[in-house]
């Protein structure tokens, strides 16, 4: 079977390396281990069991030297701080080639709740194995596509010994909770509470809390960039490289970033982590080109934690995929989770215009449907262009695939023409496993650089030839110039002020701008020094706001590019800052006079607008409902909120015209107590609660229209998903989103 042998080929002594993870903890007749946050090893004589698979938790089982492992727990908290914690598919490959479960014809004890353990199946389903025929057809692909893919992945799958392709519920011991128990052999589990588990061996009982780790990380080591880079015309930005068994370096990412603005290749594990690392702010983020499915290219939560809607650009078959897949691993329904993406569907063959990018998309051979692009631009008369050429087979087994028919001589041909032409950039998949490509079928390249993603060290015979994408690398086709500076300036300050304002203002504010660039941890406005004159706009990375209170050092917000430093001063008239401003990231700004900034600002009436921003969002912060919310997300919800004041005796009648909080004080709804952490009138995704709110000693409410307050919900990512999941941790509330069980196929 071909897959088996280049995952059983992992260097196993990378698992000796040195590294920051938390040390395991022996007690008499078992060892528990923390190979990654969010998960737990439990070791014992008769077993091991690992509880929780947050995102590269195989690679902190690696770096731990771990070879055994025979039983999953599912997590009850699918997520945490922006990353999923059942990521499936890489625990799964441990379990059949690194603890050699498949050559055994041992199957892995899958334990969780009924529910969970259908959402498991159904997302492994999509990955390990693709669409079904009848999915195909119901997308209606191409009838000449859908037989390549169906035949690719027939031939791809995971076969015994006799060649026939394992079913997929052939992998597991299904094992779900009764009436919160489940015996592992000698083992036994118990479903505690929420995320907490009692493992007994007949001699001890050991009590595992999941919820001990309040946020999840990295397993290995993310660098982070010191200098700022600067904006490009065209060019990519590796966030990583290697493969999913790269224990020691992040899986492959790339950021394309062109005309100022970025486009993700793929979405890597952790990418929060990850574009932090590179000074990549959220805001800078314009679409993602979704290749495929696999674990380590399609970490897409986090796009549901973005400030604005993201392009996802792919074919109709990928989109339907990921959205089943986020479905599961989350338990929303698909609808829900459509609600927080935009597709952009691209065709192979054709060419797709996104502002001034050409996209043209390609087949690869691979296990599962996955596409490659050309992008390319035309400036000052040339032609410059970056091919990724995808996770692809190698030439030699797809030509062979080829001959017995299975893949079309014209995916053949075309992919022969893309690892040959000349490109400014070539991408190429190097990982020489059963399903990936070789770094020989490029050799023949005409670009004029050619970069491997999924290796971790070249053959000697490559090395003056081709280089390795790692993460914190640049690649750099055209340059920038001032004209993207300008460009970017317009479109956050619009967005910032939440409407367009005459150009003439444009060309006041950048006669005297200056575009200024500091490197991570530096000091860019000090506390309780006098302003210079200067408003700053940030252009890229991030900023923290910190504030010393004379005892203990306040971080009161977290700035990315789009928002603007010391606009306050101006409107104000405060002369003195009232806290500091830090790089956490390398940042470039773009500075204006003060002076200028406040006559554009009162000319086109902006004082109430930006006042209002500044009393409401602390206000705002403060509640649960908003907790986390980035700083762009807080400002916009500022610009559509009011506060209320009522006497004591006062009395205000909520309709479901508005959407209300109780902000501080003592008020009654119909007679009945109001609390802070409820919410009242309108309420999202809940019947109304509305009637006389009377006030005893006085109080603050809180208002949102409710018709801006939706409109805002569903072009923002973020306060979508936070107000869905609140309504779910609601004990009152039934959501009709929720996922009940699932089957594996349709």
């Amino acid at each position: 079977m071909a897959q088996v042998q280049p995952l059983a080929q992992i260097n196993k002594s990378m698992a000796t390396k040195n590294h920051r993870l938390p040390v395991s903890t022996n007690a008499g007749v078992h060892t528990l281990i923390t190979p990654a946050m969010g998960s737990r090893l439990y070791v014992d004589d008769d077993g091991t069991i690992l509880l929780g698979q947050p995102p590269e938790v195989l690679k902190g089982l690696l770096l731990h030297g771990i070879s055994n492992f025979d039983t999953l727990v599912l997590p009850d908290v699918k997520e945490k701080n922006g990353s999923l914690t059942n990521s499936l598919e890489f625990p799964l490959y441990f379990f059949l080639f690194v603890s050699n479960g498949l050559a055994d014809s041992r199957r892995l004890n899958l334990v969780g709740e009924e529910d969970d353990i259908s959402h498991a199946l159904r997302l492994l389903r999509i990955t390990l194995f693709g669409p079904t025929r009848h999915e195909l057809e119901n997308w209606k692909t191409e009838p000449e596509l859908r037989d390549e893919w169906l035949a690719a992945s027939k031939e791809l799958a995971l076969k015994d010994r006799y060649g026939e392709i394992i079913p997929l519920l052939n992998f597991f011991n299904i094992s779900p909770f009764r009436d919160g128990l489940v015996k592992v052999g000698k083992q036994s589990i118990t479903h505690v509470d929420r995320d907490v588990y009692d493992i007994g061996n007949g001699n001890s009982v050991v009590r595992i809390d999941l919820n001990e780790d309040r946020h999840i990380e990295p397993p290995y080591k993310v660098s982070s960039d010191y200098v700022p880079g600067g904006l490009v015309k065209m060019g990519i930005e590796v966030l990583g490289g290697a493969s999913g068994f790269t224990p020691t370096e992040a899986c492959t990412g790339l950021a394309l970033c062109y005309n100022g603005e970025y486009l993700l290749i793929d979405c890597i594990p952790f990418l929060d982590e990850h574009l932090l690392a590179r000074g990549i702010s959220k805001n800078q983020i314009a679409a993602v080109f979704l290749t495929h499915l696999h674990d380590d290219h399609s970490a897409l939560f986090p796009l549901m934690q973005m400030p604005h809607r993201v392009d996802l650009i792919t074919t109709r078959e990928i989109f339907h995929m990921a959205m089943e897949k986020v479905s599961c691993g989350i338990g929303w329904n698909v609808s829900a989770i459509r609600e927080h993406f935009r597709l952009m569907e691209v065709r192979p063959g054709e060419r797709f215009n996104y502002f001034g990018l050409t996209i043209e998309p390609h087949v690869t051979v691979h296990s599962i449907p996955t596409i490659g692009a050309t992008f390319s631009t035309i400036n000052r008369g040339a032609k410059w262009d970056i091919c990724i050429i995808g996770d692809n087979h190698s030439m030699t087994a797809a030509n062979e695939m080829a001959a017995e028919g299975l893949i079309r001589k014209s995916t053949i041909k075309n992919l022969q023409r893309l690892y040959q032409d000349r490109f400014s950039l070539l991408v190429a998949d190097g990982g020489a496993g059963a399903i990936h490509g070789d770094p020989a079928d490029a050799i023949q390249s005409a670009s004029d650089r050619v970069v491997f993603v999924h290796v971790e060290k070249l053959a000697n015979e490559f090395n003056t030839t081709f280089s390795l994408a790692t993460s914190g690398k640049r690649y750099t086709i055209l340059e920038g110039d001032s004209a993207i500076y300008t460009s970017q300036i317009n479109h956050y300050l619009t967005e910032w002020l939440g409407r367009p304002f005459p150009n003439r203002w444009m060309r006041s504010l950048l006669a005297d701008e200056e575009i200024r660039r500091y490197n991570a941890d530096d000091v860019i406005l000090v506390q309780d020094s006098t302003t210079r004159g200067y408003v700053y706009l940030i252009l890229t990375g991030y900023c923290d706001v910190v504030r010393h209170d004379g005892s203990a050092l306040h971080v009161d917000a977290k700035l990315q590019a789009g928002d603007v430093l010391g606009e306050m001063a101006v409107i104000t008239g405060k002369t003195t800052r009232n806290a500091s401003v830090v790089a956490k990231t390398p940042v470039t700004l773009c500075v204006f006079s003060e002076e200028t900034f406040g006559s554009f600002i009162t000319a086109e009436g902006f004082q109430d607008r930006l006042l209002q921003g500044w009393s409401m969002r602390p206000i705002i912060a403060k509640h649960a409902q908003f907790n986390g919310l980035i700083f762009t997300v807080l400002e916009k919800l500022s610009q559509i909120g009011e506060l209320l004041t009522l006497p004591e005796g006062g009395c205000f009648e909520l309709t479901e015209a508005c959407w209300c909080l109780l902000s501080s004080g003592d008020a009654t709804l119909n007679a009945e107590p109001m609390y802070l952490d409820e919410d009242y009138g309108a309420r999202p995704f809940a019947s109304a609660r509305t009637g006389p709110i009377n006030s005893k000693d006085g109080c603050v409410l809180l208002l949102f229209d409710a018709q801006r307050l939706e409109r805002l919900r569903l072009k923002t990512p973020q306060l979508n998903y936070k107000l869905r999941k609140l309504r779910m941790q609601s004990s009152s509330s039934v959501v009709s989103w929720k996922l009940g069980k699932v089957e594996i196929s349709d």
